[in-house]
């Protein structure tokens, strides 16, 4: 019995060390599969460094062209929990204030706000909402527009996004009473 078990012990073993055994063990893991959430991620784009009113810095934010609009994505940290409006401001200037980024990024010319029946124009984006730990996680998609090109954000002067203290209500002018301007980056 004792050699039997040897025997079968030497066949596993010459076995695990053949070719074939080393092929199978060898091969790649499978390429990751894309999901139709991975398909509506954009390649490329400019990248912005978000910074609070006294110059910390918050993380950044990658704008992109998609279908039908900008989308902006990023992780950002230091920001006060709770809900926030977010926008896309026609100036490229953070300084000396957040004021410097003048005013929302309309070059349709339309009336502010997503429940607004005259509305939104482009700078407007969907509220971002920041956790206990003060990070959040920012994908949101513009209702137009494109970084150059017709309708361009990127023009001779920049562009910024804005990050407000409180939330967007989606129909307020000029800006859905979103209160002060807590955060901003400046495109060039």
């Amino acid at each position: 019995m004792r050699s039997k078990i040897v025997a079968f012990a030497s066949i596993v073993a010459v076995a695990a060390c053949s070719p074939k055994a080393d092929k199978a063990t060898d091969t790649a893991a499978p390429a990751p599969t894309t999901t139709a959430s991975d398909s509506a991620k954009p390649a490329g784009g400019t990248t912005v460094a978000m910074k609070d009113a006294a110059g910390h810095d918050l993380g950044s934010l990658t704008l992109s062209d998609v279908q039908g609009g900008i989308m902006i994505m990023g992780n950002l940290h230091g920001v006060a929990p709770g809900e926030h409006g977010i926008h896309l401001h026609m100036t490229g200037s953070c300084a000396p204030t957040f004021a410097a980024a003048g005013g929302h990024w309309n070059p349709t010319n339309k009336e502010h706000g997503k429940d607004n029946p005259k509305g939104p124009h482009m700078g407007d984006l969907m509220n971002i909402t920041v956790g206990k730990d003060s990070t959040v996680s920012v994908m949101v998609t513009s209702p137009g527009g494109t970084l150059k090109g017709a309708d361009a954000l990127l023009d001779a002067d920049g562009a910024a996004v804005v990050i407000h203290a409180k939330a967007d209500d989606y129909k307020s002018q000029p800006a859905g009473n979103a209160g002060d301007r807590v955060a901003c980056g400046a495109l060039k």
